[in-house]
C-alpha cells in the first residue's frame, strides 16, 4: 500500500505536534510526504503534479490543524484546484475512485469540548462531514480519522506517543472497517463459528 501524506500546516517549523508527526514519518520508505504549504508559498498550485501524486498512491492522508472547524485556507484552495470536474468528479471524473482518504488533525481544545453539550457543541465526526462528503463525491473511501486534541497544553511525552500512534494508524492495512469485518467473518468461518442475531 502506497501512502501519501499531504501536509497542510502554514507554520510547520513552529508547530510542536505536526512537525513531530512529520519527523516520525520521514524514515518510512512506504510513505511519501508532500509539504504543500512549503512547496506553494505563492499559492500557485501545480495541479498536474498534485494529480499525478494522487494517482501514484493508494491511501491519501490529509494532515492539518483544525482551524475554525475546518481546514487551513491553502488546503481549501488545493481541494478547489486539484479535484477538477471531469477528473475527480462528474460523468467521467473517476480518477480517484476506490482510493482511501484519511484525515489527520490536531485541535487546540481538549477532547471533551468536541461533543454534544461541550464547548464546541459538536463531535469531530459531525464537524468532518464536509470532508467526508468531498471524499464521497470523488469516489474515495473516507476512513476513520486520526485526531489529537489539546494541542495547547499537551506535553512532549504525549506528543511523542501521538507520533507513533499516528504512524500506526495511517499504516494499518485494516483501517477500513469493512476490511476488518471481512477478516473477522472469515476467521469465524474458519473456526466454525457463526454470527447469530442477538448474540
Amino acid at each position: 500500500m502506497r501512502i501519501l501524506v499531504n501536509m497542510f500546516h502554514p507554520q510547520l517549523k513552529t508547530s510542536r505536534i505536526n512537525r513531530r508527526w512529520v519527523e516520525e514519518l520521514e524514515s518510512q520508505a512506504a510513505i511519501s510526504i508532500n509539504r504543500v504549504c512549503e512547496r506553494y508559498p505563492d499559492w500557485n498550485i501545480d495541479v498536474a503534479r498534485e494529480q499525478v501524486l494522487l494517482l501514484e498512491h493508494d491511501r491519501i492522508v490529509f494532515q492539518h490543524p483544525f482551524w475554525w472547524y475546518s481546514t487551513p485556507p491553502l488546503m481549501k484552495k488545493w481541494l478547489d484546484d486539484v479535484l477538477t470536474y471531469g477528473w475527480a468528479y462528474g460523468p467521467s471524473g473517476t480518477a480517484l475512485h476506490g482510493k482511501e482518504w484519511v484525515s489527520a488533525i490536531s485541535t487546540g481544545g481538549p477532547a471533551e469540548s468536541y461533543q454534544c453539550g461541550g464547548y464546541n457543541s459538536y463531535s469531530m465526526s459531525e464537524l468532518l462531514k464536509p470532508l467526508q462528503q468531498t471524499a464521497n463525491l470523488i469516489g474515495m473511501k473516507f476512513l476513520p480519522p486520526f485526531v489529537l486534541h489539546g494541542a495547547v497544553q499537551i506535553g512532549t511525552e504525549e506528543i511523542d506517543a501521538s507520533a507513533k500512534s499516528y504512524l500506526t494508524h495511517i499504516s494499518d492495512p485494516l483501517l477500513d472497517p469493512r476490511q476488518r469485518l471481512a477478516r473477522l467473518l472469515s476467521k469465524m468461518k474458519d473456526e466454525g463459528l457463526e454470527l447469530k442475531a442477538g448474540s
